[in-house]
């Protein structure tokens, strides 16, 4: 049985102020160098070759780690250790995941399931807040879809795109992990516009440049730990910006040749 103490401790922990994990080790069982802490409306992007301990990090966030994962880091929440009895609590509700394998199994329309999503999270205007959602997974989406389309028929980017604003719109869990969505076929830099402005932890795992450099700042892993943490220099804004250009030319030269459209001439 839950009790009132217990129950209070998870509400506080869904009301996050900060995020850290205390250091941990590498591969070799070499110390990492400091702390890190995150914050709610913050994009923290993860780089590194694979297997450099991106996803290790992910993992220790989603477990809530206790000093009992390979790297030895820990969590607190709100500067405290949570107990046994709130981690379990925690267990699928503090934390969000995106990643690019997502599929649909269940056989209902897209608004059937969003109002549905939203009748159970108890939202004060269901339809409303189920309309915002397919309104926003459309405006991701590289081929927009209709409200009574069903989640099975949803190609990878569309069902990733309905997820990406579903967990922006409706999902309370205070932190969000992605790993790897340059990929997912949809409008990423909006998406991660869509996402900022929900004031949630979010911890990117990447390989692209422009989600990279979008980040309010970046993890450098090597042999499974932290070794650099680095924010945006001005040269790299500007950098950002150019990339930015590039891939909205590459984009319309894209959807022109799905289309049989003429090219865009050069710039």
């Amino acid at each position: 049985m839950t009790t009132e103490t217990e129950t209070a401790n998870t509400e506080t922990a869904l009301r996050l102020s900060s995020l850290t994990l205390t250091a941990g080790r590498d591969k070799c069982g070499r110390p990492e160098t400091g702390d890190i802490h995150f914050r709610p409306g913050e994009i923290t992007a993860l780089l590194g070759p694979t297997g450099s301990g991106k996803s290790r990090l992910l993992g220790d966030i989603e477990s809530l780690a206790a000093g009992d994962t390979p790297t030895g880091r820990r969590m607190l929440l709100n500067g405290q250790s949570p107990d046994d009895d709130t981690r379990f609590e925690l267990q699928g509700r503090l934390v969000a995941q995106l990643t690019q394998n997502m599929n649909f199994v269940l056989d209902m329309g897209v608004m059937d399931f969003l109002r549905t999503h939203a009748l159970s999270r108890e939202v004060a205007s269901p339809d409303e807040t189920a309309g915002r959602v397919f309104a926003a997974a459309n405006s991701l989406a590289g081929e927009p879809f209709r409200p009574e389309t069903q989640l099975t028929q949803l190609s990878g980017g569309q069902s990733r795109a309905l997820m990406i604003a579903d967990t922006a719109l409706l999902s309370w869990s205070p932190v969000l992990l992605i790993d790897e969505i340059e990929n997912a076929g949809v409008d990423k830099r909006r998406a991660l516009d869509l996402l900022l402005s929900t004031d949630k932890i979010i911890v990117m795992a990447t390989h692209d440049p422009i989600l990279a450099l979008a980040a309010g700042r970046r993890l450098i892993f090597e042999n499974g730990a932290v070794t650099k943490t680095l924010r945006r220099s001005p040269a790299e804004t500007a950098c950002l910006a150019r990339l930015e250009e590039m891939e909205r030319r590459w984009s319309e030269i894209r959807t022109a040749l799905r289309r049989g459209e003429p090219l865009p001439s050069p710039a």
